[in-house]
């Protein structure tokens, strides 16, 4: 198989930009974002919150709030440019060729409908199922996500499943039709650490099964670890470095990264707990220079004044830093 037939998603340029009501303010949440994903991939997009992988996630399914819009950039999707597509276009895309899964399963699941009309709604929809095909395509997804006793459960209503149960559910219904690629937006969150393990393996037995290609959005670096084969880092609307993820772990090129990683594994020993100084920058008014050198230990003159460039440091790898952590 080519490169360019293995290519599912493309991503250049993505620029996303949040308005005030009269347009006086800009908030630059994305910028200028670019990324392929191979089929069949683990990708992870990191970084803390505000960064931009969430609104990443929201431009490439168009479902960005009216105060959002993506100014320029192009999402191709099967080699199909997904910012040229017509809002029903876009309809026919989520969910049949596109699932996406939420951080909070009730803010996704409809309380006043059974378990059952909420599978039932999208693959009615998009696979034309009714009857006893459509009940029995219920019955396999509910099995799937490792949900006992189908049957009885797709007759229940969301607030009789426990958190775990029901960000099952949601994954069901975001597998329902098949899709290509799949996009879990921080999906662990509120779940205890016991039934985050018994998820990520129930995604990565999914893909096996299905081949589905997984985006995971999340701050929580356990999960990248476990999950993930590559992985992008975002901070302040950009790709600050990507990198398959043992390189991310075992030597990270941009500064962030590095201290990413100290704070969030430091948690382990908390005396070599080291917290990220100061505070993430306001998207509205970013700092000159790297977004990143009022908080870097690293940063000079040259980070105050000069946007770094991305520098390619090795195979399938880059860092947008002047001065990469080596060693």
């Amino acid at each position: 198989m080519t490169l360019e037939n293995n290519t599912l998603l493309e991503v250049v340029g993505l620029t996303t930009h949040f308005f005030s009501f009269a347009r006086t303010r800009v908030v630059k949440a994305v910028d200028n974002v670019s990324f392929t994903v191979q089929r069949g991939d683990r990708l992870a997009l990191i970084g803390e919150s505000g960064c931009g992988k969430s609104t990443v996630a929201a431009s490439l399914l168009r479902v960005l709030p009216p105060s959002g819009e993506t100014v320029s950039g192009k999402i191709l999707f099967e080699g199909e440019d997904l910012m040229l597509k017509s809002n029903r276009e876009m309809t026919e895309i989520r969910g049949r060729r596109i699932g996406m899964i939420l951080q909070d399963p009730m803010m996704s699941l409809d309380p006043v409908f059974t378990i059952g009309d909420q599978i039932g709604e999208t693959l009615c929809k998009h696979a034309c199922l009714k009857g006893l095909s459509l009940t029995e395509r219920i019955k396999e997804l509910l099995t799937a996500v490792k949900i006992s006793e189908p049957a009885r459960r797709l007759k229940q209503w969301p607030h009789e499943m426990s958190g775990g149960m029901r960000q099952r559910i949601v994954g069901a219904i975001a597998i329902s039709c098949e899709p290509k690629l799949l996009i879990c937006d921080e999906a662990t969150t509120n779940l205890d650490v016991t039934i985050q393990l018994q998820y990520l393996n129930l995604l990565k037995e999914l893909q096996e099964k299905t081949g589905v290609t997984l985006v995971f959005i999340t701050h929580n670096l356990g999960i990248v670890a476990e999950l993930c084969e590559y992985v992008i880092v975002m901070y302040a609307g950009k790709i600050v470095e990507r990198a398959p993820v043992m390189d991310i772990f075992d030597s990270p090129a941009h500064p962030y990264t590095k201290a990413l990683l100290d704070a969030a594994f430091g948690l382990q020993d908390l005396k070599k707990r080291r917290p990220i100084p100061g505070e993430p920058p306001n998207l509205a008014n970013l700092p000159s220079g790297c977004s990143f050198h009022p908080r870097c230990v690293r940063a000079d003159d040259r980070c105050r004044k000069e946007d770094p460039l991305e520098v390619n440091l090795a195979a399938a790898r880059s860092a947008r830093c002047w001065y990469p952590v080596t060693g």
